[in-house]
């Protein structure tokens, strides 16, 4: 999947190990779908909770074929639920291993857009917040966050912490966007992939990009409810 980065300015997500990984298969799949390049590192405590919540490994070796897998795959569980090989052209996603910290992304001269972290767990707030640089993910974020580019921090853990509070009050403090996955259900969600998709929109919504994965409010009571008894 590597790729000369030539002209290309990515959105760099970053996928940790907390539980969640509907959400960034939503927010990758969205980007590509809005014709934005990505280039992914995907931590190695995200590739067990990979393996847990969708049954399937995310290998270095084999990252373009587990990643079609991956995007295909709906919220529910659901096999091929999305179809994604026309967006996963090989020159629009690269793909950089957790331990490569001599990686573009690791460098400030890298052109990227700005980064997603998605979801993130604990464990990458306090590494991001106190600049511990331990991989790839944690390199790249703290460049993201000097480089005064964008970055959106989609935390997935509750209850919280004082000290995880604090870490994220470091963060906004610093200029990132703390984005909880938090659902909402005014945009009336009838599946997981609703609720799953409201979340990613809000996420995307934080870093400009375009989208329709969601209603949007428009000031009226039960417009979701409405725009779903218009549907097929």
């Amino acid at each position: 999947m590597s790729v000369s980065h030539g002209g290309r300015r990515p959105w760099l997500v970053g996928v940790s190990g907390a539980s969640g990984t509907p959400y960034a298969a939503a927010v990758l799949r969205a980007l590509l779908q809005a014709g934005e390049d990505v280039d992914l590192v995907v931590s190695r405590a995200s590739r067990l909770t990979i393996l847990d919540e969708t049954g399937h490994p995310f290998r270095d070796a084999h990252a373009g074929e587990d990643l079609r897998r991956w995007l295909a795959r709906g919220a529910d569980g659901t096999p091929d639920a999305f179809d994604v090989d026309a967006d996963l052209d090989p020159g629009r996603v690269r793909h950089w291993t957790p331990g490569d910290l001599a990686a573009g992304p690791s460098s400030g001269s890298y052109p990227v857009r700005g980064m997603l972290v998605v979801p993130a767990s604990t464990a990458c707030v306090a590494g991001v917040a106190l600049g511990l640089s331990k991989d790839l993910l944690q390199r790249s974020a703290s460049v993201t966050l000097k480089e005064r580019r964008p970055l959106v921090v989609v935390v997935r853990e509750t209850p919280l912490t004082g000290q995880t509070l604090r870490h994220l009050v470091t963060l906004d403090e610093a200029g990132a966007v703390v984005l909880p996955a938090s659902p909402a259900f005014y945009a009336g969600a009838r599946h997981i992939q609703d609720l799953v998709d409201f979340v990613a929109g809000r996420a995307l919504d934080a870093a400009a990009v375009p989208h329709k994965l969601y209603h949007r409010w428009a000031g009226e009571l039960g417009q979701g409810r409405d725009a779903l008894a218009e549907m097929p």
